[in-house]
Parts: C-alpha cells; structure tokens; sequence
C-alpha cells in the first residue's frame, strides 16, 4: 500500500479520505512552518511542552488557517497515557484549544458525531490512530502509546462504536499515522512482557539481546484492529518514522524528551 499521508504545506494529510468526503479534515502536522525557537522549532503545537505559550497558539492559529478551521472548534484531550474515550458534543468544542489546563481530562482518545468540532491530540512518537464511520459520519482519534497499545486503546474505539454507535467493526475505516517504527524503538521485557498479555499470539518485535527489542507499535495495534474485526483492507498505516524523519516530525526519544509536538487532526465541517 502507497503511504496514505501526502504532504501539503508543512501539513501531512490522509489524502484518500478527504478526496472522498470533502466536509472530511483528517491530518497530521509537520514540525514545520510556526514560530517557535530552538529546540521546539517551528511548529510545535504542545502547550505542556515549556515553548512559550504565546508561540504554541500563533502555530495552532497558523495551522488552522490552513486547515480552514477556527482554533475555537479545536478539542483537545490531557492524554496521561491511560485507555479513556470521550465522545465529545457542542459544549466540549474549544476545550484546551488555547489552555491545556482546559483539555478533557485523563483521557486519551475522542471521537464525534457532530460537525465543526475538530478532534486534535499531540504526538511527538507515540501512535495516532484514524477512526471513520461513512455511514453514521462518526470520526475519532486515539492516543496509543506503548501503554495504550497494552490497554488497546484502539480495540477499545471499535468496541465502544459497536455498543454504543450501533455501528459493525466491519464498516469501520481505520488509518494508523506516523509513528515510532521498530528501527528507533528499543524496549525492555517489561514493555514485552505487558504487551504480550494483550496480544498472546503475535509477536510484533525482533529481539537484540537479552533483555533488549525492537518493537514495532503500528503493527501491534494493526493486529489489535483486525481482532476487534475491522477489515485489514480498511486499515491505512503510515510508513513514515517520527524518530527517523527529523526534517519533518519531533521525537521524544530521539530529542531526549525535549521537544514539542505535532497534531493529529481530524473533524467534520459544514
């Protein structure tokens, strides 16, 4: 499969699914094109990240001008690395767009039915993942860190979606952004062995040494997708690495944790 986002103006975009659905902004920004200075230069849109604030919100204005979305639709979640799902309605709308103390607390993934709410979480390694239901119009996103990978913060989605959207796994579209890839991600066993609990029969990391691997978090919640029964046809996965790609995306990991971060970004509008 051809690399599903294509880069416009400093923004990577899920190209297919907007040529589909053109109300349909699903994204993935580049650390390029803001205002922010060394080492969180220039578009860095994390306001926890110590940049200057006054900075992150010039980036997410500039950003959402070439989105074509005000920064009053953004929504944005406190992400702590844990496997809470919000569905997120007209008077959440806005909610840490210009504060991250006013981010939806403890929680890691958001999703809507409405239009003109755009669903924005921050990633500078860690997996973004794409939901799309055509036919109810639901999008989401979550944040799928290894630890949310463990929690299966994405099978969670779909599970969610099912029960409470009464929407089938099988018509669910999912498209896994870029990410950390196994070549830059080494882990310990107590990252292996919590994932192995969640995924007893699949093992998506290659051992170094003892004690040491490379792990490949895409293809682990790619395997935890299609056990929730999403058609592995309807699953886009980037091939782009955060770590590897330092012209285009920051990295905690390779930055040593001082870095800012990038959007993933989806939403409908009229």
């Amino acid at each position: 499969m051809n690399e599903p986002f294509i880069l416009q103006n400093d923004i990577l975009h899920l190209y297919e699914w907007e040529e589909k659905f053109p109300e349909l902004t699903a994204a993935f920004s580049s650390r390029n094109g803001g205002t922010s200075s060394f080492p969180y230069h220039t578009n860095n849109l994390g306001l926890h990240v110590n940049d200057d604030e006054n900075n992150v919100i010039k980036n997410r204005e500039l950003t959402g001008e070439k989105l074509g979305w005000h920064l009053s639709t953004w929504t944005a979640a406190e992400q702590i690395h844990e496997d809470q799902i919000v569905k997120v309605s007209s008077p959440l709308a806005g909610s840490g767009a210009r504060s991250y103390e006013d981010t939806i607390k403890r929680t890691d993934a958001l999703y809507t039915s409405e239009t003109n709410i755009l669903l924005t979480l921050g990633f500078a390694d860690c997996v973004p993942v794409y939901f799309l239901s055509k036919e109810k119009g639901l999008v989401g996103i979550a944040h799928a860190g290894w630890k949310g990978t463990v929690k299966n913060i994405a099978g969670k989605m779909v599970r969610l979606w099912q029960e409470m959207e009464n929407i089938h796994p099988g018509t669910i579209h999912v498209a896994i952004g870029p990410s950390i890839s196994h070549c830059c991600y080494e882990v310990d066993d107590h990252v292996i062995n919590s994932l192995e609990e969640t995924l007893p029969d699949w093992k998506p990391y290659e051992k170094i040494e003892e004690g040491r691997y490379r792990l490949q978090l895409k293809e682990a919640n790619y395997r935890l997708l299609i056990e929730e029964g999403v058609p592995p046809d309807h699953i886009y996965v980037s091939s782009y690495c955060t770590s590897c790609s330092e012209d285009l995306f920051f990295s905690h990991r390779r930055d040593q944790g001082k870095t800012g971060r990038m959007m993933a970004i989806i939403g409908r509008n009229k």
